[in-house]
């Protein structure tokens, strides 16, 4: 059931019920963090593997202390800088944070959306929310509440629904290593951003079993067409007779009907690609497609993270 009942969630996440939630980057499967119970749903419903662990949500910054036992100064500059927004930081976990959450791993990821129903919910809880994409583990994640309800069906009781999110891709996950930030992932702020607060970072690559934060497992967001990287139109002939699908940056491929094609930028907006990729990705998967072809964007700002998508994907 899709609704913008707040008090019906609030009822739901405090009997350890999950529910989706908006927020800027992409719709999560929320439940209590502090409840095994809860957490232990999350990975069922999403099929997630409970080697990968989740990102807590809560609604301030002074939050973050209880869930946490320490944050470092960069720490702090970034959260001062980018929090509520699609930052996660992966900082070591207080007792009250179940092993389930993390995997294990003795540093928990925390994150504050900044989309105003999520914030709205967050306060009104007095415990954080785990909340991964809410999607069936692999696919590609939801930016609308219809999105999830198609996936997930009544598998989630109740969908809140904040409309499109705003970011579209999930958030960039910063932990630190010797005093140094480290990239886990790269996602809804760039990494330049990052270092404009606390100098050069080191970038992480991805993990194929027991990741050090979530989000790093090499094949994810994945539709069910095999999704093939490079130039598409020396790609192309290999597929003759085939049903192909594009992904572009800012202009058509040739050769491929335009109703098959999703180009997600024409005016090379690097922010309006990231908004329509999941999206787009969805549209060209209904069309049961053989192969998509993509190319890369380029590598800079939200185009790393855009490419890190499509690579995946494509893993």
């Amino acid at each position: 059931m899709i609704g913008k009942d707040l008090s019906y969630a609030i009822q739901l996440l405090r009997a350890e019920a999950v529910v989706a939630i908006p927020t800027e980057t992409v719709y999560g499967l929320a439940g209590n963090a502090l409840s095994p119970k809860a957490v232990s749903t999350i990975f069922e419903v999403k099929n997630r593997p409970s080697f990968d662990p989740l990102i807590i949500h809560t609604s301030h910054r002074e939050r973050i202390a209880a869930f946490t036992t320490e944050m470092p100064e960069a720490a702090r500059k970034l959260a001062q800088r980018f929090m509520p927004g699609p930052l996660t930081l992966l900082l070591p976990k207080a007792e009250i944070i179940p092993d389930i959450v993390t995997a294990g791993s003795p540093r928990v990821a925390v994150r504050i959306p900044a989309h105003p129903m999520a914030q709205e919910l967050l306060t009104m809880l007095d415990f954080p929310l785990a909340a991964p994409s809410a999607n069936p583990f692999g696919y590609i994640s939801p930016t609308t509440a219809r999105h999830v309800e198609d996936q997930l069906g009544d598998k989630v009781p109740y969908i809140l629904d904040g409309g499109p999110c705003r970011v579209g891709l999930e958030s960039t996950i910063v932990g630190f290593e010797e005093g140094q930030a480290v990239v886990y992932r790269k996602g809804g702020i760039a990494v330049e951003e990052i270092e404009a607060v606390v100098g050069p970072v080191r970038v992480r690559s991805h993990s194929s079993s027991n990741p050090a934060a979530p989000g790093m497992l090499k094949s994810h967001y994945a539709p069910s067409a095999p999704v093939v990287l490079g130039d598409i139109e020396m790609l192309l002939p290999q597929y003759e007779g085939k049903r192909v699908g594009a992904i572009t940056f800012q202009r058509p491929a040739p050769g491929i009907p335009a109703e098959r094609q999703l180009t997600l930028s024409p005016t090379g907006n690097l922010a309006e690609a990231a908004r329509n990729l999941f999206a787009g990705m969805r549209r060209l998967d209904a069309l049961n497609l053989d192969v998509i072809l993509a190319e890369f964007l380029p590598e800079e700002g939200l185009g790393r993270a855009i490419n890190d998508r499509l690579r995946r994907a494509a893993a």
